[in-house]
């Protein structure tokens, strides 16, 4: 919370100690700080983009409003700046670099969230979902930008498109027989593309990648929030480790079904886990993760479970699954 800044709403008008306009606008103003979640992908759109989109279905549908935002580095604009462009066609004020005083006939503060990566349509009032949500990305990667080629269809006598995403470094949840799994995923059939993505990878691309693809799958992890590019009726296969069921669950498992998606998910065994080795086979952090951490998820337990936590997978077992 230290990176939110405080707004003032104060009125303006010719006496001489209320505000003067520099800038005035003819459209109400969506105020919102993205300085909180920066730099974690799943938070950005969990916490920032989507509330975003339902923020502006309910209280502007009319999508006649200027965003004004906070806390914007010129990474995250970059990133961004399709989805924005695509939300409202009036330019965008960063706070950060703004000049003079700017005033709007009326302000809407804030975002309005129904949850985890969540969109109820029983509190919109023009009742989105999901699915309009995943529209919307269409909208702004695809639709909107006629200067973009769009890709030729892929044939239909080519191997159905696999999209790993790889995780490396010592942020946990790594794949370590990658390699072996790349293989057996080409030997049951399909055409294998893995994707690393880093902070720096544009979004455009990764859309299009996904996009004109039949099926992703990975440990449960940020990267899944690309899940999003996926079209509906493309499969979805979670990863999860020992102990992150809840948090797969509520994550990727619930989103991907409200956007039409169809959702598999392999639940590694303990000897699948790295965690054998430090802790052992019989220890209750596998044997029983519930218990063990109480029902609850204090950074302690995510530490443990999502950041300690590495796979190898069992090759006969992921043959089945990817067989499904």
């Amino acid at each position: 919370m230290s990176k939110i800044k405080e707004f003032t709403l104060a009125p303006t008008g010719p006496p001489k100690d209320l505000l003067r306009c520099e800038v005035e606008h003819d459209a109400p103003a969506l105020v919102l700080s993205v300085g909180g979640y920066t730099g974690n992908f799943f938070h950005e759109f969990g916490d920032g983009l989507v509330p975003l989109f339902v923020t502006a279905n309910t209280v502007f549908p009319g999508r006649d409003f200027v965003l004004v935002i906070d806390g914007a580095t010129d990474r995250w604009t970059h990133k961004y700046e399709d989805l924005l462009q695509a939300l409202s066609d009036r330019p965008v004020v960063y706070v950060d670099h703004a000049n003079g005083s700017h005033c709007f006939p009326s302000a809407s503060l804030g975002l309005i969230s129904h949850g985890f990566m969540t969109i109820n349509p029983k509190l919109m009032p023009n009742s989105r979902t999901f699915l309009h949500f995943r529209r919307f990305l269409d909208e702004a990667y695809l639709l909107n930008r006629p200067e973009v080629p769009v890709a030729a269809p892929r044939s239909p006598a080519r191997r159905p498109r696999l999209v790993i995403t790889a995780r490396t470094g010592g942020v946990g949840r790594v794949i370590l027989n990658q390699k072996e799994v790349m293989d057996l995923a080409g030997a049951v059939g399909f055409e294998v593309a893995v994707f690393k993505p880093k902070w720096s990878t544009p979004l455009r691309e990764a859309y299009e990648l996904i996009n004109s693809s039949h099926a992703l799958v990975g440990v449960h992890g940020a990267a899944l929030t690309h899940t999003l590019f996926l079209r509906p009726g493309a499969v979805l296969g979670q990863v999860v480790p020992i102990g992150a069921g809840w948090v797969a669950r509520v994550c990727f498992e619930e989103p991907a079904r409200a956007m039409g998606l169809n959702y598999v998910e392999y639940g590694i065994a303990p000897e699948e886990s790295s965690l054998v080795e430090k802790y052992g086979r019989d220890n209750m952090l596998l044997k029983d993760p519930a218990t063990a951490n109480g029902g609850g998820w204090s950074a302690k337990v995510m530490s443990v479970y999502l950041k300690e936590q590495n796979v190898s997978l069992d090759l006969g077992r992921f043959r089945g699954f990817l067989e499904e």
